[in-house]
């Protein structure tokens, strides 16, 4: 997940100065209209996961997430597009993101909720923090736009399997779990 939004979060600038020729001032409002769809994802995500489920919400912010982006990419064939597609990009990458807090806190008992989360969310992040390197060393090959359409669908696609694997938490008591990490 954190891969998919490194991706795009660090390549998002030079992405639109090299491949849509905007200029340094330019990009500050296609990155606004992205962060402002990152912040609305945050909030109404957590929503989502709330009604759909941790694993639901999860497996569709990935599906929406992969083809944000790549509509963003391949489809966003003029300035206006891409500047309306930046919402979306942003919404569905951190939308992801907003029901990760819960799910962590519902995986573990008390004893080792901190730990757990602690460790998981912090593997994240180091496993993630290679997906914008992958977008370097790829560019050079396939160029900019594909390497960072590759190493983003990658990740989300990563969280898509993923999710097939988690145990739903939704409305589980988290004074209920026992350190087998079971529901009582």
């Amino acid at each position: 997940m954190l891969g998919g939004n490194y991706t795009v979060l660090n390549w998002l600038p030079t992405y639109l100065q090299t491949e849509r020729h905007l200029s340094y001032s330019n990009t500050g409002l296609f990155l606004l209209v992205n962060i402002a769809g990152s912040f609305t994802g945050y909030i109404l995500g957590g929503f989502v996961s709330d009604g759909l489920g941790r694993r639901h919400a999860l497996k569709l912010f990935a599906v929406l997430g992969a083809l944000s982006v790549f509509g963003y990419l391949m489809l966003g064939v003029s300035s206006l597009a891409i500047l309306l597609l930046g919402f979306p990009l942003g919404f569905c990458q951190s939308a992801m993101n907003a029901g990760l807090g819960p799910l962590l806190s519902e995986l573990f008992p008390t004893q080792l909720r901190a730990t757990g989360q602690g460790i998981c969310y912090n593997a994240g992040r180091g496993i993630g923090a290679f997906f914008p390197a992958l977008v370097g060393v790829l560019s050079g090959d396939v160029g900019l736009t594909s390497a960072i359409a590759v190493a983003a669908v990658a990740a989300y696609s990563v969280v898509l399997l993923c999710s097939f694997f988690l145990p739903e938490t939704r409305d589980r008591a988290l004074s209920s779990i026992d350190l087998a990490g079971n529901a009582q």
